[in-house]
């Protein structure tokens, strides 16, 4: 029995969180062929079957099971004695969603780097939940509703105000619209959260043509931005291209039962400077942006 590869061991770590090579793959960057030729050299070095192949997914064997749990330990003992090198707190890492990063985040960066160059920020963008005890993250932000758990600090940064929006020339087309239901007549964009159903099925309404779909929200935008229809996204994701002229606004939903957008950490008894630096500067540029 050969000792095990530290790299291996990670990917398993991941294989056996997510029970999917896939998304152990984008977790770590690399391809899911790669993780899981890892695993297998995994398997054969230890000479012991670690998982259960099925059609749609892993599963841990017993013995899998049972190796996992110290295997996790280790690697969190690994990563906090390297976390520890470091100066203390001056490297923070944010969770963001593929969508808020490329349409808020991202264009902004260069003026947290120029207002605090002291702390590294990094910035990890995924649709997925952030595991703020395995994943080494310090920050995120979220769509979401209160009350949250116990342990967890929420800070509002802004409602989620859903606005349809189009391109100024495919505005144009587009007869005065006296009540949300005429909407249903339109050419509509859709993401993965699937606002456009959800609003309809309050009024009782229908979509007259099938809906443009996309997985991002970001996604939903650019097609709009480029004529294709009207999407539904969030005010703050938003404010850029309406400013600069790429977009306008149809409608705004004003209910009152939104999600908002929240910045959320665990609760710390110790003091973290940068982590509210980057807090601070999130909350400052969101307010610039709706004064604008």
């Amino acid at each position: 029995m050969r000792t095990p590869n530290l790299n291996a061991l990670r990917m398993f770590d991941a294989a056996a969180r997510h029970l999917n090579f896939r998304q152990a793959a984008e977790e770590l960057s690399l391809t899911q062929g790669a993780v899981a030729q890892q695993v297998r050299r995994l398997e054969a070095d230890l000479g012991l079957q670690l998982f259960h192949r099925k059609a749609r997914g892993l599963a841990l064997t017993e013995i899998g099971r049972g190796y996992h749990s110290p295997v996790r330990r280790a690697l969190a003992i690994i990563d906090e004695a390297t976390a520890n090198l470091r100066p203390q707190g001056t490297r923070i890492t944010l969770s963001v969603t593929p969508s808020f990063a490329a349409k808020w985040l991202v264009p902004r960066l260069g003026n947290f780097a120029k207002a605090h160059p002291e702390v590294d920020l990094q910035t990890v963008a995924s649709e997925r939940l952030a595991d703020f005890q395995s994943d080494g993250v310090d920050l995120a932000v979220r769509l979401g509703r209160p009350p949250f758990e116990k342990n967890m600090e929420a800070t509002l940064l802004a409602p989620l105000d859903l606005c349809a929006i189009c391109s100024p020339d495919y505005a144009e087309t587009v007869a005065p619209l006296k009540r949300f239901e005429d909407f249903a007549k339109l050419r509509l964009i859709q993401d993965s959260h699937a606002f456009w159903d959800a609003l309809f099925d309050k009024t009782g309404t229908r979509a007259r043509y099938r809906m443009m779909q996309f997985n991002q929200t970001a996604l939903a935008m650019d097609a709009a931005a480029n004529g294709q229809g009207i999407a539904l996204a969030p005010r703050l994701l938003l404010d850029d291209a309406i400013a600069k002229g790429i977009l306008v606004s149809l409608w705004q939903d004003e209910s009152a039962d939104q999600s908002s957008y929240y910045i959320v950490h665990p609760v710390s008894r110790k003091a973290n400077a940068a982590r509210n630096a980057v807090i601070d500067w999130i909350l400052s540029e969101a307010g610039c942006a709706a004064r604008r």
